[in-house]
């Protein structure tokens, strides 16, 4: 018999694990390398990063080639996971329930328009502004603006995760439990579904 509980979609778990464990693993690198070449606002005693840029560029080629799947999937299949037209005004009714659901969707929005800047101005940078001093350079301090979003981002989001499902949503999201109609040989009739939908939305 299956465990009764909060579920969700495998492939969102799939997903969203990856793109977390990335987007963390990109705060840290990242942090390394302003800590190792810039410091301007602050360093933390760590040791120096020689090659923490060649990390963090081994991490963000992961990122971007997930990013763009991740987020299909979340404007589609996942998208009342997302801001939708009436979150503003719901999530500034704070005496609502529905509000901490619409503060949830406008934190995941948040969260992933962060990613997708990162991602970009990440793309732009050279290698050898920072080893070179070159600490000004402006898709640098647009980088440097997109991780501090990302990390106070990351933090809303876990928060506004624990103030909606609590400890079930975690264990949900971190479950490796599957349903029979939700395994991997099913994912393919459900991308064409999906597909169907986003062709017949444009055709109205």
């Amino acid at each position: 018999m299956e465990r009764s509980g909060l579920y969700l979609p495998l492939l969102l778990r799939i997903l969203h694990n990856l793109h977390g464990l990335l987007i963390l693993g990109a705060i840290a690198t990242g942090f390394w390398v302003y800590n190792t070449y810039d410091g301007r606002f602050g360093r933390l005693p760590l040791p120096p990063g020689n090659g923490a840029i060649d990390l963090h560029g081994t991490i963000a080629v992961g990122f971007f080639f997930l990013l763009p799947i991740f987020a299909f999937y979340s404007f589609h299949a996942g998208q009342q996971r997302l801001i939708q037209a009436n979150s503003f005004r719901q999530a500034a009714q704070l005496h609502q329930t529905s509000s901490r659901y619409s503060q949830h969707q406008i934190m995941n929005t948040a969260l992933l328009l962060a990613a997708v800047l990162a991602a970009i101005s990440g793309r732009m940078m050279q290698e050898r502004w920072l080893p070179n001093g070159e600490l000004n350079q402006p898709w640098y301090l647009v980088h440097l603006i997109a991780w501090l979003v990302m990390v106070i981002a990351v933090a809303l989001h876990l928060l506004m995760v624990a103030r909606v499902g609590g400890a079930a949503l975690f264990q949900a999201m971190l479950s490796v439990r599957a349903r029979p109609d939700d395994r991997p040989a099913a994912w393919r009739k459900q991308w064409q579904a999906w597909w169907q939908q986003l062709w017949a939305s444009k055709q109205r």
